[in-house]
């Protein structure tokens, strides 16, 4: 596909005005406090799953209103001292796969926590966690129009709370210094980073590639490719519902949860990207709030930087926690 996005010049300078409700951080304060209330240490068990130079865990841990969701935690075998931890959250349809498909991070001498998607995983990797809320009303195929008649029964409510719990569970766990902790993710798992850099004042850096979950509306005008054409399909149906649609997804916008952030933020676009248009994440970016840096990739499409920015990543690690005072 060929760019078709604005000019990179301009995309640089992209700053739309946000769209955002009275009490969005009211929402988000009681949202995270009454999941807090039903906080349980997470419970964790070592696995041999055949990879000899790692740990490997087997995690449940206390989500959304205390309701159990799995994860993967991996760290280096032998390693005698608290490392700093990747919290990494999935791509949409995906769930925590397997310990094999996440090695990256622990090989770099990270710890490494894999949170899985409530009711995700069929997709491509496999899930573990089922969306424990029914929703209310119909919705089209997928999970982006899952409750969205209200903020309150919204699927990423349910998801982004999952993500902060998913932070603070990790500070329960052994070979985790707490001082040092990231999120990351890509496409769906950078919107959800996004999020939880904005929620958690204990995410000290943020890893977010071809964020998903961004600047709705414009993304709905320009790509009629999933998983926003869900959101399209939907009030083509209920063109009546259009107004409350928008307005419960501004509670889950990546454009104004990163105007909240203030972690250290490595960004990825790219500019062939035809899921997630360019200017939804630059939209994303020139709002964040913390101290940011973006690598862009001209001829990629929705597989962002693939391999080669895996470097620029682990750079990016390395200078964020080469010394305890971040």
């Amino acid at each position: 596909m060929a760019q078709y996005d604005l000019p990179l010049e301009q995309l640089r300078q992209y700053l739309p005005e946000r769209r955002e409700e009275p009490d969005f951080g009211e929402f988000w304060r009681e949202t995270i406090q009454q999941s807090l209330e039903r906080f349980e240490p997470p419970i964790f068990n070592e696995v041999d799953v055949g990879l000899k130079v790692l740990r490997t865990y087997d995690v449940t841990f206390s989500g959304y209103m205390g309701q159990k969701i799995k994860a993967w935690f991996i760290v280096p075998k032998g390693t005698k001292e608290n490392l700093p931890c990747v919290v990494e959250f999935v791509g949409y349809g995906g769930g925590r796969g397997f310990p094999h498909d996440w090695l990256i991070y622990a090989c770099a001498n990270y710890a490494h926590f894999v949170m899985d998607t409530r009711g995700q995983g069929s997709s491509w990797l496999k899930g573990d966690t089922p969306d424990y809320e029914s929703s209310q009303g119909p919705q089209y195929p997928g999970f982006m129009t899952r409750g969205i008649l209200d903020p309150q029964t919204y699927y990423y409510r349910r998801v982004f709370t999952d993500a902060v719990m998913a932070v603070e569970s990790v500070m329960h766990l052994p070979y985790v210094d707490a001082e040092r902790m990231a999120v990351g993710g890509t496409s769906q798992g950078g919107g959800i980073a996004i999020a939880t850099a904005a929620l958690s004042r204990k995410v000290k850096a943020l890893i977010c590639d071809v964020p998903f979950l961004c600047h709705f509306e414009r993304a709905v005008e320009l790509v009629d490719s999933t998983p926003y054409a869900e959101i399209s399909r939907y009030c083509k149906i209920h063109p009546d519902q259009t107004e409350t649609v928008f307005r419960t997804l501004s509670y889950f916008d990546g454009v104004n949860f990163a105007a909240r952030a203030r972690a250290s933020a490595l960004f990825s676009v790219a500019l062939m990207d035809d899921i997630c248009p360019p200017s939804t994440v630059f939209a994303a970016y020139n709002h964040y709030a913390g101290a940011k840096q973006i690598e862009v990739y001209p001829f990629a499409g929705h597989e962002g930087g693939g391999s080669y920015h895996i470097q620029n990543k682990i750079k990016f690690l390395q200078e964020i926690f080469s010394s305890r005072e971040v």
